[in-house]
């Protein structure tokens, strides 16, 4: 990956401060605007222990990362975590805990990430039972620490950080669901996330094809969040989730940011696994 000169990082904090500005001071009318509901997506395909090894590559192939999708059954609830490390030492850590009691809910989230895979060194937590978040920074020229911490506003049903994938698998063939994400530019923000299938696909497994659908995942940011973001150059894209669904649904790849502020490089995770000589 190409170091990233003082320069380029200090004109992407400051776009970032004026996104930040745009967001805080529009998220009112974004909130008007947005017009999804918050029911919860419901459980067809509970979830259960898992580990699963992943690839992290860029839009030409490159290889960037290799991580490992774990999950583990805890006290009625799916403790799951993706983490990745970098080729440059980079860290992306992601985790959510959830329950699946005839809906999904997600209880706990923490992200990681660290190194110059990503603008910011930062970490961003909030949990469900007391509506606490917590934020922090790290200036990577002076190593000035910055912590934002307080109440969510909301704390809809129908929260999906984390979760993307396993929702996406649990939806009906056809159908399409909005969910809430929460943002953090670096402070919270609750946006909402369209999940549409766009397309039926066939993957090679060996000698077999299976049917693959593609889900756009689009944010739905209002019209002032998407004047503030083309404003400042960053215009979050949309993500895409590759889903297996013959029989029992399965994850086959994702392209799009991973970021906690929803931007950044689009890269590209896929399913990998061991290998012997």
């Amino acid at each position: 990956m190409a170091a990233v000169s003082t320069g380029e990082r200090r004109s992407a904090v400051a776009r970032a401060a004026a996104f930040a500005a745009v967001l805080s001071c529009a998220v009112l009318l974004a909130a008007v605007r947005d017009d999804s509901n918050d029911a919860p997506i419901p459980v067809r395909y509970p979830e259960g222990a898992l580990h699963g090894f992943l690839v992290l590559k860029s839009q030409d192939g490159t290889v960037l990362a290799r991580g490992d999708q774990l999950q583990v059954p805890r006290n009625g609830r799916i403790d799951s975590r993706m983490v990745f490390r970098f080729t440059d030492g980079s860290l992306l850590d992601e985790r959510v805990v959830f329950s699946q009691d005839e809906v999904f809910t997600v209880h706990e989230y923490r992200m990681i990430q660290r190194g110059p895979a990503f603008e910011e060194d930062a970490e961003a937590y909030f949990e469900r039972a007391s509506r606490r978040y917590r934020v922090r920074t790290v200036d990577r020229d002076d190593g000035d620490v910055d912590v934002k911490e307080g109440d969510l506003d909301e704390m809809p049903a129908n929260l999906s950080n984390g979760m993307v994938i396993v929702l996406a698998k649990n939806l009906p063939p056809g159908r399409s669901a909005t969910v809430r994400m929460v943002a953090f530019t670096p402070s919270p923000k609750l946006i909402g996330l369209e999940l549409e299938p766009v397309g039926t696909e066939r993957a090679s497994f060996g000698e077999e094809t299976k049917p693959v659908t593609r889900y756009a995942i689009k944010p739905k940011l209002g019209f002032f969040l998407k004047l503030g973001a083309k404003l400042t150059g960053r215009d979050p894209p949309d993500r895409h989730a590759w889903i297996i669904t013959e029989d029992v649904p399965a994850f086959a790849k994702f392209v799009g940011p991973l970021s906690m502020s929803g931007t950044g490089p689009v890269w590209r995770i896929e399913l990998t696994a061991p290998t012997w000589e």
